[in-house]
């Protein structure tokens, strides 16, 4: 089936502002002007509404009658079904990897947990903690749980940038090393119960947000 060309600006609007909005870019409660984006990206005011929508069912944005689209906010509640959902599927594919963890993967997931260590800021830390996980739940090699995992990191991403973006505070991961450790003894149940603790912490600072005063954001250090 082909694409229209007012349907891949539509697209490329949509991934662009979702990266921007997963980034802490664009913080909770920012107003997305179509006049400007539509400016921005050389397009009619037919694309950009699209990729409102598009957002909007990506729960990115949300449309308030008279006041336009914004960047959706998130409370604490929905941090806490993301952690809990990554706990269990994280588990899950922990499970299914450990039978086929090699020691070549093993190192790979150190040098990440150092990484994450040495990181200068937040979205270093980020890409850094996402590689570890990677690492380690690759090798359950089912493609479709990895998928949803990756849209769960997605997520934990955005509470991540919209709580530390202005600040970040390095730390030693001392659970990334238990979970090492107990996977090169073969431990099975203490790498997964280790993991599943690990992606429930939940963090919590003061944010300003536009047009209004600081509020408390959440965010999954794990």
């Amino acid at each position: 089936m082909s694409t229209s060309p007012a349907e891949t600006v539509a697209a490329r609007i949509s991934r662009i502002l979702a990266e921007r909005i997963v980034a802490g870019q664009l913080a909770p409660g920012t107003r997305l002007r179509q006049d400007h984006i539509a400016g921005e990206f050389g397009a009619s005011h037919v694309p950009v509404r699209e990729a409102f929508r598009r957002l909007e069912a990506q729960g990115l944005a949300v449309s308030e009658p008279r006041k336009g689209v914004r960047v959706a906010g998130f409370d604490l509640s929905e941090v806490k079904e993301v952690a809990a959902m990554r706990a269990a599927l994280e588990e899950l594919a922990l499970r299914h990897a450990a039978p086929h963890m090699t020691p070549a993967i093993l190192a790979a997931a150190e040098e990440a947990t150092k990484a994450g260590d040495n990181s200068r800021d937040v979205h270093e830390w980020e890409a850094a903690n996402s590689r570890f996980h990677r690492l380690i739940l690759e090798p359950c090699a089912m493609p479709r749980l990895l998928a949803t995992i990756d849209d769960l990191h997605a997520a934990s991403a955005r509470f991540l940038f919209v709580a530390w973006q202005s600040t970040w505070e390095a730390r030693t991961d001392h659970d990334h090393r238990a979970i090492l450790a107990a996977l090169r003894k073969g431990d099975t149940e203490t790498a997964c119960a280790t993991l599943a603790r690990h992606v429930q912490w939940i963090g919590r600072r003061s944010v300003s947000v536009p047009g209004q005063s600081q509020r408390e954001a959440f965010s999954i250090i794990g």
